[in-house]
């Protein structure tokens, strides 16, 4: 009886104990903002478009060690071949982050308008984005998804919409 009870007060303790020490270094976390510069590439899943290369500026706000509030945009552009054909766009999106694995390695999930700016095309866009990373003070890599709802596509031979692609971002970050 008495190892059962001093089990379940150490069990206790360990537990108030944990608790205190996760709610002290939320409270002692230096909350604030970043900024990141990206370069983007990438392979678009959907005809008639070959590639994509991009620049973003992401400004990003920590909660915490873990979780963090997005805002990127930036510019475009869905290159094909022939002339003027291009998909030129600007992206405004809003996002979250969570860092599952040691601060660093993170799940990415943004949603928002992408702005077409192409001479003979003007729709707005909605756009999807989950990913993976890896960040550190300075350096941010991943690898996403995005899916532009209402940009123009050609499957089987007829213009449809839902454009996808598969993109890597590499870019510099640093605190505010």
């Amino acid at each position: 009886m008495k190892t059962t009870v001093k089990k379940i007060v150490a069990v206790l303790l360990l537990t108030f104990t944990g608790a205190y020490a996760q709610e002290k270094e939320t409270k002692n976390y230096d909350q604030g903002f970043r900024i990141g510069f990206g370069v983007n590439a990438g392979i678009p899943t959907e005809d008639p478009y070959d590639f994509n290369v991009s620049g973003d500026v992401r400004l990003q706000y920590d909660f915490s060690k873990k979780y963090s509030m997005t805002l990127t945009t930036g510019f475009g552009n869905f290159f094909q071949s022939g002339k003027n054909n291009d998909l030129g766009y600007i992206p405004a999106k809003l996002g979250f982050k969570a860092f599952v694995l040691k601060d660093q390695f993170y799940i990415l999930g943004e949603a928002g308008a992408a702005f077409a700016v192409t001479n003979n095309y003007d729709k707005t866009s909605l756009v999807l984005s989950p990913g993976i990373g890896y960040a550190n003070d300075i350096i941010d890599i991943s690898l996403r998804y995005e899916h532009f709802n209402d940009f123009p596509v050609i499957k089987n031979g007829i213009i449809d919409e839902g454009l996808g692609q598969i993109a890597l971002r590499i870019a510099y970050g640093f605190k505010l």
